[in-house]
């Protein structure tokens, strides 16, 4: 009875009251840093918890509910690192190019993360994508929009600011260039056509979407 009531203690002293659902979305983040998949069990993260093999469920209908609050704190993360990024820039190109790199940061270094986000578990599956997914990924969505937005209105950027279709257009362009770089980068074909570190890499591939491909009259 004594050693099982100290395994019991054991496990209750790995999180602060009130904070199981913390403990478990960051044993499943260990998880999934160090083995670059997300096939683990309810009973692997609540083990690393240092928790009862039931006490997910206290939180989590199962695991599939588990992964989405680990994709939405991936996706409180990438927004907090964006805004910090853009902080000091003096304008919305700087702006722009800052949050471009910390997006790239965030995915390479973070790549199975990154994966689970953005990949057909939750995103594209027979089941609604959860609406703490959405609403996570809509606001650091947002942070781009907003410095597109900024950039427009400064005349920085050639759009009209009033043009909602073409400041969408704008988003979906400046997002599918980071997000193509970060997977081709965590993919390793980036680095198969150059030697170039991330963030060199991004500079060069900002500085092109900035000017564009074509000769300027």
């Amino acid at each position: 009875m004594t050693a099982k009531r100290g395994a019991k203690d054991a496990g209750r002293s790995t999180y602060h009251h009130g904070d199981l659902r913390a403990a478990l979305v960051d044993a499943a983040l260990v998880l999934l840093a160090e083995t670059r998949r997300w096939d683990f069990s309810l009973r692997e993260v609540a083990r690393r918890a240092g928790v009862s093999h039931n006490a997910p469920y206290a939180h989590f209908a199962d695991k599939r509910d588990l992964l989405a609050a680990v994709a939405t704190a991936g996706y409180e993360t990438l927004r907090a690192r964006m805004l910090a990024a853009q902080a000091e820039a003096r304008d919305a190109g700087e702006a722009l190019d800052a949050i471009g790199v910390a997006y790239l940061r965030f995915g390479t270094e973070n790549s199975a993360h990154y994966r689970l986000m953005f990949g057909p578990t939750l995103l594209a599956s027979d089941e609604a994508t959860p609406a703490e997914v959405i609403e996570a990924a809509a606001a650091s969505r947002g942070v781009l929009s907003d410095v597109v937005r900024r950039g427009a209105e400064d005349g920085i950027f050639a759009i009209a600011p009033n043009d909602p279709a073409a400041i969408t257009a704008a988003v979906l362009a400046a997002w599918s260039l980071v997000h193509g770089l970060t997977l081709l980068y965590i993919d390793g074909l980036a680095t198969l056509e150059t030697p170039l570190g991330i963030e060199q890499l991004a500079e060069k591939v900002a500085s092109i979407f900035m000017h564009g491909l074509a000769r300027q009259e």
